[in-house]
């Protein structure tokens, strides 16, 4: 590789997967997408987690450029994303909540076809997938399960091995057991060096299994974005108790959720505010409580956010 090549490789990959400005999008009036700001850093698994109706899917068919929005800037892999289109789609995978495309088709016929539109295609690992997700080619794609129609658009996605995988709700459509076994094929392939995924959903645990970055949409925007790691080390419940209990929980400046659970008051602190530690121990002085702090989970911490 030339000089020239390489810097342009090194400054691609300090570029952002992705970059969304201001973006705007209504439907029949409602607001779904608030001036939306986001940043995916190239090269990280990110986990986007919002309740059903928060917008998940809107955005991320706004960010691939299926679906127009009313303002605001989108960038992806270093251009301007428009519309769908250009030498960039070779670099883009994408998963949709649902897969209806072409029924009368057989599995091994639809990939080949699809084959034909990329320029690069890894047909071992296709052959792989296949046989690990027990994905017969003769058999035609009208005759799949939901889950099974799931899993041949992630192969399809996977195969061209794109730079950046976008998936929504992949695995929403299969039982616990499925989904557990799914995930721990899936997860490796995620994880390659160089490749972007952004990972649509609502179930928590998914989440952890891939130790993903967290981006919470709530209300239109992005709420919040670290690392599971972060979270898990900085976000606790605090709880204070007193003899006689409390009838309404006092406030607490920066608290993110107070609540008054059986005469107590739990808050969800970001122990990341070095005020938030010297706060909780002067308001339980001063309202004569002891003070206990417990760890949380991602789902305690998105029903707590959400």
């Amino acid at each position: 590789m030339g000089i020239d090549a390489t810097l342009a490789a090194a400054r691609e990959t300090e570029l952002p997967a992705l970059s969304a400005h201001a973006l705007l999008k209504s439907f029949d009036g409602r607001e779904v997408l608030k001036r939306l700001d986001w940043e995916v850093p190239a090269g990280r698994v990110v986990g986007l987690l919002g309740c059903n109706g928060a917008g998940k899917t809107t955005l991320l068919r706004c960010l691939l450029g299926l679906s127009p929005l009313d303002a605001g800037n989108i960038e992806v892999l270093g251009e301007p994303m428009d519309e769908p289109r250009g030498q960039r789609l070779h670099r883009i995978g994408y998963v949709p909540q649902s897969f209806d495309l072409f029924p009368w088709m057989r599995i091994g016929d639809f990939l080949t076809f699809t084959a034909a539109f990329y320029k690069r295609w890894d047909s071992a690992l296709v052959e792989r997938l296949l046989g690990e997700w027990q994905l017969d080619r003769k058999k035609k794609i009208a005759a799949l399960s939901q889950g099974q129609r799931q899993m041949l658009a992630i192969v399809r996605a996977l195969a061209p091995d794109p730079d950046l995988l976008v998936l929504d709700e992949p695995v929403a459509s299969l039982d616990p057991i499925a989904r557990r076994d799914f995930l721990a094929t899936l997860i490796p392939l995620m994880r390659r060096p160089g490749k972007t995924v952004i990972f649509s959903t609502h179930i928590t645990t998914d989440l952890e299994r891939v130790e993903a970055d967290i981006a919470l949409l709530r209300s239109g925007r992005i709420a919040l974005q670290r690392p599971l790691a972060d979270l898990r080390a900085h976000f606790r419940r605090a709880w204070l108790s007193r003899e006689g209990g409390f009838s309404m929980a006092p406030a607490l400046d920066g608290a993110l959720d107070v609540d008054l659970v059986e005469a107590r008051a739990a808050y969800v602190v970001d122990l990341a505010d070095v005020r938030m530690q010297p706060a909780l121990k002067a308001l339980a002085a001063r309202e004569g409580a002891t003070l206990e702090l417990a760890a949380l989970d991602l789902e305690d911490l998105f029903v707590a956010l959400a």
